[in-house]
C-alpha cells in the first residue's frame, strides 16, 4: 500500500474521529483500481504473508495480534477465511468472543482475553474482542459512560503491556454502510443455505446504528503507535481483502522476523540413502 493510503486509513494515535468522514467503499486514489488486478495483487500479498509468517514462527521471539471489529454483516468471518487463510494453521489461532460465561463474569473483563493472546512465534486473530465490553455493553445500557471510559483506559494499558512483552497489535474496523448491511442481511434471509448466519437480534442492533457509531468512535480513540486502528472500507469485499493484506504485510515487514541461525554445519550431517532389502 502506498503511504498516502495507509495514512488515510489509520486513526491518528489518541485522536477521536468521525466515522462519517470515512468512506465505506473507497479511499482517495482507489477509484481507478481494477477489480481483477486488485485480486491478483491480493494473491501476491497472500504469498508474502505466508513467507513472513513462516519466519515469525521459526524465530519464536515476537508475536502478532490481529483484531477485527465490525457491525453485523461487516465481513469479519470472511476476512478470517480469505485473508488469514494465507497463514499456516500451525502458527495461527482464531478466537471468537461471544457473550461471557458465568465463570468469565466472575473475573475482570480482560481475564478471558488475556488467555487468548499469542505466544511468541504465533499469530492470534480476534474475531470480535475486548472492545465488545465498550460497545455492546454500553449501547445496551449494561455499563454507563463513566465505566466505558474506565474500560477504555484499561484496554490502552493492556495493549501497552502486550506490546512491551513483544506482541505487535494491529486493529481493523470494517466500515460498513447501512445500505450494504441491509443488502447482506436480505441475502441471508433469501438464501436458505445462509439462514444460519442470520440472528433476529441483529435487527435490534441495526436499529441502534447511531448509538453504535458513537461507541465505535470512542473505541477508535484507543489507536496508538504500538496498537493502531485502521478504518477499512468494507462495502467492497475485494478492496477490503486487499487493504488488510497490504497492511498486514507492511506490519510483518516492520517486525522483520528472521530465520534463526543454525548452531551446526549442514555439511557435517550427510543424509545416507536407505539400502534396499
Amino acid at each position: 500500500m502506498n503511504s498516502k493510503a495507509s495514512q488515510q486509513l489509520q486513526v491518528p494515535p489518541g485522536q477521536k474521529v468521525r466515522l462519517a468522514d470515512y468512506s465505506t467503499d473507497t479511499f482517495e486514489g482507489s477509484a481507478a483500481l481494477d477489480k481483477e488486478q486488485v485480486k491478483q495483487a491480493t494473491e501476491q500479498l497472500q504469498q508474502r504473508l505466508s513467507e513472513l509468517q513462516e519466519k515469525l514462527y521459526a524465530e519464536g521471539k515476537q508475536s502478532l495480534l490481529i483484531i477485527l471489529q465490525a457491525r453485523d454483516g461487516g465481513g469479519k468471518d470472511s476476512t478470517v477465511s480469505r485473508v488469514m487463510g494465507a497463514f499456516n494453521p500451525n502458527g495461527v489461532h482464531v478466537a471468537n468472543f461471544k457473550a461471557p460465561t458465568d465463570l468469565e463474569l466472575q473475573h475482570d473483563f480482560l481475564w478471558r482475553i488475556h488467555q487468548q493472546v499469542p505466544s511468541h512465534g504465533m499469530i492470534a486473530v480476534f474475531n470480535r474482542s475486548h472492545y465488545e465490553d465498550v460497545l455492546v455493553t454500553r449501547v445496551h445500557g449494561l455499563i454507563d459512560d463513566a465505566r466505558a471510559q474506565q474500560n477504555l483506559e484499561h484496554i490502552v494499558n493492556f495493549e501497552k503491556l502486550l506490546s512491551d512483552a513483544g506482541t505487535r497489535i494491529v486493529k481493523f474496523y470494517l466500515h460498513l454502510s447501512p445500505e450494504e448491511q441491509k443488502a447482506r442481511m436480505e441475502d441471508r434471509l433469501n438464501d436458505p443455505a445462509k439462514h444460519w448466519k442470520f440472528n433476529p437480534s441483529d435487527l435490534k442492533d441495526r436499529a441502534l446504528w447511531h448509538e453504535y457509531t458513537a461507541a465505535y468512535e470512542d473505541a477508535l480513540a484507543t489507536s496508538r503507535s504500538y496498537a493502531p486502528w485502521y478504518i477499512i472500507p468494507a462495502d467492497r469485499k475485494w478492496l477490503r481483502d486487499y487493504l488488510i493484506s497490504e497492511i498486514l504485510v507492511q506490519t510483518l515487514e516492520e517486525m522483520n522476523p528472521q530465520f534463526p541461525t543454525a548452531h551446526f554445519e549442514a555439511a557435517d550431517y550427510p543424509i545416507e540413502d536407505i539400502p534396499s532389502k
